[in-house]
């Protein structure tokens, strides 16, 4: 019996010593295809690459090295929003004082928002019956966060941050007949000709305010744009009477009791949703607010981050540093590895793996990766956040193979010159490569 134990346990010592060998032989081959690269050798990459079946990080090129994620950033946001906010997002904070309605802003950015609004806030204020009364609160940071860029305050991804959105903070232009039509209604009275000579039709928004000029040319019958406004108290208040039909009175210098109501909106995991697959940097943004107001009853963004850090990310093995919600700062820094341990937390929140994937873009499906990829066997393979800023795309979630493993990778490409499409492709190659091989 001695003999026999002795045996088995030679044979399950070698056993340990043979499956590393396979796998870093398998891994090799992977490793050639990253060494190979006519794409990836020319700029700054990692890759970092866990088994979840296993529970071990399997392959790393760069993994320790320090990367700007862009949009990868909202995997934290997700993360945050996960732990902090409850079931649905508080819409607005009210007291009532007699013939009065006083509410304050939560940093909700679905009021009126065209995709997510559910007129829960809306209705409220609308059918009262008494004196609305909005009071103004004051945020930590600045309408633009550390790191963004100036000159993209022009365009719709870039929308000012706000104690109390409206619209999506965006004015929404189409053509009705001839004519140029703008909603809110309000800002038709803010539209200007410029008379100077213009290839195309476009509209832009002065830099200092709302005053959007157009060029005299015929902007076609089927013209679409949106361009973020200036956000403001006294516009909002205008906005919301205008939209309400109800005279709205801005109340200054009113402090916020402790014992406000809440009103809730929308669900949390519609916004995560719709924050994650089309990477909407101003839902991502706004839901850092709502998750610090939940926090510390105040806009304190900078100090969630703090607090994230030190309770869940220090245990990374790769120092980080975030500078916002959305990937738009050029500050942000992640290691491929510490997206992969971000990516095991996300993960172990959920019961399951087709709750997991319901928040990442399916490759060849939906969001940011419905052309990316192509089904392979007639099914999905990848659920990743993608990341696009200039000279930067990276991709950062999870992919089940055709033996059924799966596995959390991070691949981070920074500083190429040109087109991004090569990088993209070069990519899905090699997790094609991983979907077929491993």
């Amino acid at each position: 019996m001695n003999n026999f134990l002795k045996n088995v346990s030679i044979y399950l010592i070698g056993l340990l010593f043979l499956v590393p060998s396979v796998q870093a032989q398998n891994f090799d081959a992977l490793q050639e295809l990253f060494k190979g690269s006519p794409v990836l050798n020319k700029h700054y990459y990692g890759f970092s690459l866990y088994d979840l079946d296993s529970n071990r990080f399997v392959y790393g090129n760069n993994e320790d090295k320090h990367f700007t994620p862009a949009s990868n950033a909202k995997v934290f946001t997700l993360f945050a929003s996960l732990k902090i906010i409850g079931d649905s997002i508080p819409g607005i904070e009210y007291i009532e004082k007699g013939d009065s309605l006083l509410f304050w802003g939560t940093g909700d950015p679905t009021f009126l928002h065209p995709i997510l609004d559910s007129h829960r806030v809306y209705n409220f204020l609308k059918f009262s019956g008494k004196k609305l009364f909005y009071v103004p609160r004051q945020t930590a940071e600045p309408f633009y966060r550390e790191g963004w860029s100036i000159e993209d305050y022009a365009y719709d991804y870039q929308p000012e941050i706000a104690v109390f959105p409206i619209y999506g903070n965006l004015v929404r232009f189409s053509t009705l007949g001839k004519d140029i039509i703008a909603v809110p209604k309000l800002f038709n009275q803010k539209l200007t000709i410029r008379e100077k000579s213009a290839r195309h039709f476009n509209i832009v928004r002065d830099i200092h305010s709302n005053t959007f000029e157009l060029t005299n040319l015929n902007p076609g019958v089927s013209y679409r744009s949106s361009k973020p406004f200036r956000w403001s108290d006294s516009l909002f208040v205008d906005l919301l009477s205008d939209t309400l039909s109800i005279q709205v009175t801005l109340l200054n210098n009113y402090s916020k009791p402790l014992d406000t109501k809440i009103l809730y909106s929308v669900p949390r995991n519609v916004v995560l949703r719709e924050m994650m697959l089309p990477s909407d940097n101003f839902l991502a943004e706004h839901l850092t607010m709502v998750a610090a107001n939940i926090r510390y009853r105040e806009f304190q963004t900078d100090s969630l981050r703090a607090e994230m850090q030190d309770k869940f990310y220090k245990s990374f093995t790769d120092s980080i540093q975030l500078r916002d919600g959305s990937g738009l700062s050029i500050y942000n820094k992640v290691t491929p590895r510490s997206m992969v341990e971000l990516l095991l937390s996300v993960k172990e929140i959920f019961l399951d793996y087709n709750q997991l994937f319901n928040y990442f873009p399916a490759g060849g499906i939906d969001g940011t990766l419905k052309t990316t990829y192509t089904l392979d066997q007639g099914v999905p393979f990848v659920w990743a956040k993608t990341g696009t800023i200039h000279a930067v795309y990276c991709q950062s979630g999870y992919i089940v193979t055709r033996k059924g493993r799966r596995y959390a990778f991070s691949f981070l490409n920074n500083n190429y010159i040109g087109s991004v499409r090569p990088v993209r492709q070069e990519m899905v190659r090699i997790m094609t490569f991983i979907r077929q091989n491993y």
